[in-house]
C-alpha cells in the first residue's frame, strides 16, 4: 500500500483553482475517519465518536428497486421505475443535507466552495463513488450554478452491473445525495440528472447538477453535443 501523503489529492479530481481547497478537506475527512470504535456487543460502529452504520450497496440499489417495483407492478413497468426511483432520490437528497450540515458545523465552514469541497471526499470515503468535476462547471450560488461531474466506481452501477445490464441510468442515490449537499452548500434548490450510466454500457456514470428551472436546458446542450438521447 502507497503511503498516505498531505500534497496528494487521491479521492477526488477537480479543476485546478479548486484544488488546494478540496486538499484541506481531504485532510480533514481522513483524519475524521481515521478514528474508528467498534463495539459489536453494543451494536455500534463511531468513526470520531459519531455513530454510523453499514448497509450491504445492493440492497440500497438493485434489490431495493426490484422490491418497489413489484410492489407497484400494477401501475405498469414504467411508473413502478419512476417511483422506485423518485423514492430513492428523495431518501438520498435528505441524507445528503443532514451529513452536510453536520461537517459544516465540525469543520466550522462558511464559503460555499469549502462547504461544497467535503461533500465528494466524504462521499469517496463513505464508500458511494470517487467524484470528478470536469472543468466546465460553474458552481455559483445562484440560478446560474452548473455542476458536471462523474462518479467512477459508483456503488449504485456496480450492484446493477453485477446482476443485469440495463437501457435506464440507475444512480439515483449518487444523484440525490450529491445535489443534497451541494443543496446545503450554496443554500439553493438545486436537483441532479444522471445523463449516462456504466450500468447501461455507457463509458462514465456522469450527471448534471443545476437549479431545477435550468436543468431540463443543460440536459438538452449536453444531450446535443453528446450525440446521446
Amino acid at each position: 500500500m502507497n503511503p498516505i501523503s498531505d500534497t496528494d489529492l487521491n479521492t477526488v479530481s477537480v479543476p485546478d483553482n479548486f484544488h488546494s481547497i478540496f486538499l484541506n478537506a481531504q485532510k480533514y475527512v481522513r483524519n475524521y475517519f481515521s478514528t474508528i470504535q467498534r463495539d459489536p456487543e453494543k451494536g455500534l460502529i463511531k468513526f470520531s465518536d459519531e455513530r454510523y452504520i453499514l448497509i450491504r450497496a445492493a440492497s440500497m440499489s438493485k434489490e431495493f428497486f426490484d422490491i418497489m417495483t413489484a410492489m407497484y407492478k400494477d401501475r405498469g413497468e414504467k411508473e413502478a421505475r419512476i417511483l422506485a426511483f423518485n423514492f430513492l432520490f428523495d431518501i438520498a437528497h435528505s441524507i445528503g443535507k443532514a451529513d452536510a450540515k453536520s461537517f459544516f458545523s465540525k469543520m466550522v465552514l462558511r464559503n460555499p466552495i469549502e462547504k461544497l469541497s467535503a461533500g465528494p471526499v466524504h462521499f469517496a470515503y463513505t464508500g458511494w463513488a470517487s467524484v470528478k468535476i470536469h472543468p466546465l462547471s460553474k458552481p455559483t450560488p445562484d440560478e446560474n450554478f452548473y455542476l458536471i461531474y462523474d462518479h467512477p466506481n459508483s456503488f449504485e452501477a456496480q450492484a446493477w452491473l453485477e446482476k443485469e445490464k440495463v437501457d435506464f441510468p440507475v444512480c439515483v442515490m449518487n444523484a440525490g445525495y450529491s445535489s443534497g449537499w451541494c443543496e446545503e452548500s450554496f443554500g439553493i434548490a438545486l436537483v441532479t440528472a444522471e445523463i449516462e450510466c456504466i450500468a447501461k454500457g455507457d463509458r462514465h456514470c456522469r450527471f448534471i447538477m443545476a437549479p431545477p428551472s435550468r436543468i431540463k436546458d443543460h440536459i438538452h446542450r449536453y444531450s446535443k453535443k453528446a450525440y446521446i438521447k
